[in-house]
């Protein structure tokens, strides 16, 4: 990985587990401050516990090493899924039978951040497989497309300068060419639809 993109996939982290251990660090501190009943303080160190649990199971799978004799055991999936989704804005379907190929798994989990980054008052995201072509559809009442972001992910040759929270975008189509597996993007109409 490039030394710029490992960076990023570091900042991408650090981003998104800085929210529930601050909610952790702040429930800690409200039990030292708290004489009596602290039953909303540990529901909240619970919470938060669970969420960046969720988040690091989420991000081993998707920024993680990935190689094609390892699989994924489709519980595992669900799980994590379950676990991301509680709280949070998206809800996910993974309409996928059985255990899966890692490095498959880990492009589905990829395009999930990038669906999830185009549908910013969230939404549903269903993830399914057809005879070895997997689909993401994500729906949800309002789309907001960066054109140019997106492309990069068909033509990795276009110059785009990713941010962190971009970071998927940078790595997918390494990802994908990785594991052999073209993608395509469907971004007319309501849905976000994106194949592999």
């Amino acid at each position: 990985m490039r030394n710029d993109l490992a960076a990023l996939v570091g900042s991408r982290i650090c981003h998104d587990l800085i929210s529930p251990l601050g909610a952790i660090g702040n429930g800690v501190e409200l039990l030292t401050l708290t004489n009596g009943d602290t039953d909303a303080e540990i529901a909240l160190i619970n919470d938060s516990v669970e969420n960046a649990n969720a988040r690091i199971r989420f991000f081993r799978i998707a920024y993680g090493a990935a190689r094609a004799e390892q699989f994924v055991p489709r519980t595992e999936v669900l799980s994590v899924l379950a676990d991301t989704a509680r709280g949070g804005r998206f809800g996910y379907v993974w309409k996928v039978e059985g255990d899966q190929p890692r490095p498959e798994v880990r492009i589905a989990f990829l395009l999930l951040q990038c669906v999830e980054s185009g549908l910013p008052a969230g939404g549903d995201i269903q993830i399914s497989e057809d005879h070895g072509t997997w689909q993401i559809v994500g729906t949800g009442p309002r789309k907001n497309i960066d054109q140019v972001l997106w492309e990069t992910l068909t033509n990795p040759r276009l110059k785009f300068s990713h941010s962190a929270a971009q970071v998927q975008f940078a790595m997918l189509p390494e990802v994908a060419r990785d594991a052999r597996r073209t993608l395509s993007i469907d971004l007319d109409g309501d849905h976000i639809i994106a194949r592999f």
